[in-house]
């Protein structure tokens, strides 16, 4: 432990993470219900993945994105959920210094990557609507790897940016975070400076991603909309059906972001209700939207079943 300020100070070397119950039966009941929501989610998202990676008839770019989507989504769940139920059983839930900063990295990198993602999401179901005839040329397979690696590079700068100014920061105590999580604004707090204009710099970095996002998916819709008006009943039905499950999607996942980071509610327990529904919720929700509301998605995943039946009764 570094001193600091002429030995006055000490460096924080790990944060106490306070959870979310307060009582034993509280933490076992959390425990089992966190479990299972996250075995769900790791398998919903992995059965999405194989899916329409092994079935012909999904190999388009619309799900091309959905199984990236379904990648990022599992990851993103994957970052917290796992120590939060692991810390259910125990009595110390601490983080060390540099694990809190890697859920801090890894949280936004996901997160950035998703929303751009999801905005590409909604520029292939733009050109698919309103340039249909230009669809195979626009949305090539080149063109949906630059979207995805796209979509990772600017989680990745959108990461580091924050990293930039959270890893110079003295912590010194108190070490307590009030969440299952290490993130950027209940550890600012913590740090041995004025938080106020930090916190600031930070909804601007955050907000700059998640409204431009937020404008640009909101522009696509208006089109999309416009155009499916303007359409046949039949087209216009099937073309409303796909893009309801991208906006309850967006909606889900948009919507805890910009009141955790864009505009800030400072209540615990929202903030606590928010973060588990931006990191579980969410990434369970996504995988039932898109396959409950999909027919494609239903018809390979019972050619997917028939098939295994299949080849399991041979042997």
């Amino acid at each position: 432990i570094n001193k600091m300020d002429g030995g006055n100070q000490s460096e924080v070397s790990e944060f106490l993470l306070l959870g979310l119950g307060h009582s034993w039966n509280m933490e076992v009941l959390l425990f089992i219900i966190f479990l299972m929501l996250y075995l769900i989610i790791v398998s919903g998202n992995i059965i999405i993945m194989i899916l329409i990676i092994t079935d012909p008839h999904l190999h388009s770019p619309m799900y091309f994105l959905l199984a990236n989507l379904s990648f990022v989504d599992m990851w993103l769940s994957s970052i917290t959920t796992p120590k939060m139920i692991t810390d259910c059983l125990r009595e110390n839930k601490t983080i060390s210094f540099g694990g809190c900063m890697c859920q801090i990295l890894f949280v936004h990198i996901v997160g950035g990557g998703e929303m751009v993602l999801l905005v590409a999401m909604a520029y292939d179901r733009y050109v698919a609507i309103c340039k249909p005839l230009y669809y195979s040329t626009i949305m090539s397979l080149q063109r949906c790897i630059g979207l995805v690696l796209t979509s990772w590079t600017v989680g990745f700068v959108h990461a580091m940016s924050q990293m930039a100014v959270i890893i110079q920061l003295p912590f010194c105590g108190p070490r307590e975070i009030d969440s299952f999580f290490c993130d950027i604004p209940l550890v600012i707090k913590l740090a041995c400076v004025e938080s106020d204009n930090l916190n600031i710099l930070i909804n601007i970095d955050t907000g700059v991603v998640a409204v431009t996002c937020f404008i640009l998916l909101l522009i696509s819709y208006t089109y999309i909309l416009f155009t499916v008006l303007q359409s046949s009943k039949t087209g216009a039905s099937k073309a409303l059906s796909t893009c309801t499950a991208h906006i309850t999607v967006v909606v889900l996942f948009f919507g805890p972001c910009i009141f955790i980071y864009v505009w800030p509610i400072s209540i615990t327990w929202v903030d606590k209700f928010l973060a588990v529904f931006y990191s579980v919720i969410t990434p369970l929700l996504n995988p039932a939207i898109y396959t409950l509301r999909n027919k494609e998605m239903k018809k390979a995943l019972k050619r997917f079943r028939s098939y295994y039946m299949s080849s399991k009764g041979n042997t």
